[in-house]
């Protein structure tokens, strides 16, 4: 494991002392050249007696092997000297030189073999060096392979509570008890009772799980040791288990403690699920880590949290009791859950008086926990690209259009004919919404061109749903079908656009959801006809059971027929609210973009007193500022599907 945040030992006094050595060597290599040089330029015999003769040598030491001495300008000689030359001492006394005899040094054994070992002392000590340096970085090296990467986060990262955790008080409250254990476990033990020893969080990307793990760890004021699943698994077979091995090592010195496992599913997947599917690395490490979670050896204080979002993969022998004891559901907030998550993220940032967190979690159903964070960003870059001190609800509102529908786009060039197919195309889909009373109601519907749609009609559900009416999911097939419909009757068969490309596809997969999981057909009756199937890579689909030819002509033809109703619904509505259609696709292409009331009001009085209004920095600024809520999942090319169908 990491142990990056852990006080280890002493690491100034192993850097002073790899250092000094380093110098010291460098110092003695200097010493010997300083040696070499103290004796100055080497000469030949014969032009030392040269130099002799010619009275340019002050000095000299003869020694047995070698004479030394001095020029009379101070610089230094050495020559290697002719055995039994008895002229030497004659010669010198003439040209006045000054010699003496030189005793033979005696050679320091030390000093020699540590001369002769220097280089390879110096080569150890840099391979020593870079190993170490491998090593480092929680076995990131060569040399690491079996060492966890786990990082240990602590205060310096910031401190989590359960006050920065809004919108999943359930989910907080089922974890409240790990809290307690690992603040006060004695009074547990008193009666026996064992704590948890792990807790996998379930969810949707976003929701919070990982927060929500930090949070506990903030709460108890434990180490928080935090890794990936996929940080165990490598090419080598069994570096996994030993990285599994080393983390409970590290966990059990760090006791009480947690460990998080993000995306568990990376290293838990059922084993030997699929033919010729297997992974001995992966399946070995899952076998350590079961081990290790349940084994003969307790692990006392350890928690194991484990967040994923794909527990229908996970091996049941990690799911039973005993490891992980409780499968805790991190949910998409509600309507007040997401209020209160709003309330959280707007405090890092300055808000206008006018910022309704309530209006904006209305209007944002279906979002988790980091995209509403996302909205929330968003919201302030915007005000301070305008330049504006504090943040705005009309920018929250932009903010808001932008997540869910895709940045404006303005330059795109349209002709005339386009613009007009499509405000008649979004007035069609508007215009049955409003005579469907089972349908949601109209917030907002544009022309402008946003992300891949040419423009679209957002609805809104007056409360989140949990289930959806029959009433309902023909209403929205009607209104699917009003785009369609509105280009037929207005400019005719042959001149049908692509435009209704992605409300097609929204059609025939809620008629085939109706007829073939939610048994809405009185033909086929309550029956299940297609199930989810897991694909490769996770690019799965449906695919229909075992039927006879008969069932699935019959499925088919009631998947069209339902469409085909539709489709006469949206046909009959605009040919009797013709008038209204036309008006409402002419407000759109003088304006661009109406809210719901603007439209309501323009259905009622057949006129829409609406002043003008001078282009902002993202567009026109919207009347009477009206919130514009989510209106769900959409389509590339097309409309805004309404939400949950």
């Amino acid at each position: 494991m990491n142990n990056d945040d852990q006080p280890s030992g002493n690491p100034w006094v192993k850097s002073l002392l790899v250092w000094g050595g380093i110098f010291l060597a460098l110092m003695m290599v200097v010493s010997m050249f300083g040696a070499q040089n103290e004796t100055g330029s080497s000469i030949t015999y014969s032009d030392f007696k040269a130099k002799v003769a010619e009275g340019t040598v002050s000095e000299v030491q003869i020694g047995e092997d070698r004479i030394v001495g001095k020029y009379r300008n101070g610089d230094p000689f050495s020559t290697v000297p002719i055995p039994n030359d008895t002229s030497l001492p004659e010669l010198l006394q003439e040209n006045d030189v000054n010699y003496a005899g030189k005793a033979p040094e005696e050679p320091n054994l030390l000093l020699y073999i540590l001369i002769q070992a220097l280089p390879f002392i110096l080569i150890l000590g840099i391979a020593f060096f870079a190993l170490r340096q491998v090593q480092k970085g929680g076995g990131s090296g060569a040399m690491g392979f079996g060492k966890s990467k786990a990082k240990l986060l602590t205060e310096r990262q910031g401190r989590v509570t359960f006050d920065d955790v809004a919108g999943i008080d359930e989910a907080r409250e089922e974890l409240e008890e790990i809290v307690e254990f690992l603040k006060d476990p004695s009074r547990f033990a008193k009666l026996g009772g064992q704590i948890p020893k792990g807790a996998l969080l379930v969810g949707s990307p976003g929701t919070g799980k990982t927060l929500l793990a930090r949070a506990i760890a903030g709460e108890a004021g434990v180490p928080f040791f935090t890794i990936s699943g996929s940080d165990f698994v490598e090419m080598f077979v069994g570096v996994g288990a030993s990285r599994v091995r080393d983390m409970f090592e590290q966990a059990k010195k760090n006791a009480p403690c947690i460990v998080f496992i993000d995306e568990i599913d990376a290293v838990g997947r059922h084993r030997g699920h699929g033919l010729g599917n297997s992974n001995d690395e992966r399946e070995q490490t899952l076998n350590q880590l079961l081990v290790e979670m349940d084994g003969f050896e307790a692990n006392e204080g350890i928690i194991i949290i484990a967040a994923t979002n794909r527990p229908d993969v996970l091996d049941p022998a990690l799911l039973r009791p005993g490891r992980f004891d409780r499968q805790v559901v991190v949910p998409i907030p509600d309507i007040d859950g997401r209020e209160k998550i709003l309330g959280v993220h707007m405090k890092k940032v300055p808000l206008a008086p006018d910022v309704n967190p309530r209006v904006i979690a209305r209007g944002t159903p279906g979002f988790s926990g980091a995209d509403l964070a996302n909205l929330v960003n968003e919201a302030a870059l915007l005000a301070a690209r305008r330049n504006k001190r504090l943040v705005a609800m009309q920018e929250f509102e932009d903010a808001k259009d932008k997540v869910m529908m895709g940045a404006e786009r303005r330059s795109m060039v349209m002709t005339e004919d386009e613009k007009k197919m499509t405000a008649f195309h979004e007035a069609g889909h508007a215009i049955v919404s409003i005579n469907e009373p089972a349908s949601d109601p109209i917030h907002k519907a544009t022309i402008i061109p946003r992300g891949r749609a040419l423009g679209m009609v957002m609805r809104l559900p007056e409360r989140d749903s949990y289930s959806y009416h029959r009433d309902k999911m023909l209403a929205n097939l009607s209104v699917a079908m009003g785009g369609r419909v509105a280009e037929e009757l207005i400019f005719g068969h042959d001149k049908v656009s692509s435009g209704a490309a992605s409300d097609i596809q929204y059609a025939t997969s809620l008629a085939r959801n109706m007829i073939t999981k939610w048994g809405m057909s009185d033909k086929l009756g309550p029956l299940q006809y297609e199930e989810q199937q897991e694909g490769y890579l996770g690019m799965g689909g449906t695919q229909r059971l075992m039927m006879s030819d008969e069932t699935s002509k019959l499925i088919d033809s009631e998947i069209r027929g339902l469409v085909d109703n539709a489709h006469a619904k949206a046909h009959e509505i605009l040919r009797t609210e013709n008038d209204k259609l036309h008006l409402l696709a002419n407000a759109l292409l003088e304006y661009e973009t109406l809210t719901g009331e603007e439209i309501k009001e323009l259905m009622e009085k057949g006129e829409l007193d609406r002043p003008d209004t001078p282009s902002g920095p993202s567009g026109p600024v919207p009347v009477r500022g009206s919130s514009i809520p989510k209106a769900g999942k959409r389509f590339p090319g097309g409309d805004t599907a309404p939400q949950g169908a």
